[in-house]
């Protein structure tokens, strides 16, 4: 079995879209796991200087890339992107386990 493939992307949030990100977060995950094969999980982690990290979990590489592939194509997901107001940086890695 292939391990897990862990996609790290950290994004700035002006503190006025707040509110919108969090209320849009459970539309988003609902259209990842009605669209995206191998989403597996999601955990949103609050940083400092209106930083925020998202640690999503795929079974394989090859999901995470075709889920990047589609971008913002669903309601929920374009919710949340909308709410961002900066890409700080994206990266994937493997789960050591």
């Amino acid at each position: 079995m292939t391990a897990e493939t862990v996609e790290l992307t950290r994004f700035r949030v002006l503190p006025e879209n707040v509110d919108a990100l969090l209320a849009a977060r459970p539309a988003m995950l609902a259209d990842f796991r009605a669209d995206r094969d191998g989403f597996i999980d999601a955990v949103l982690v609050r940083l400092p200087d209106d930083e925020w990290l998202d640690i999503v979990t795929w079974r394989s590489a090859e999901d995470f890339a075709a889920s990047r592939a589609k971008g913002a194509n669903l309601p929920g997901i374009e919710a949340f992107f909308a709410a961002i107001a900066e890409l700080v940086s994206a990266e994937e890695g493997t789960a050591a386990r």
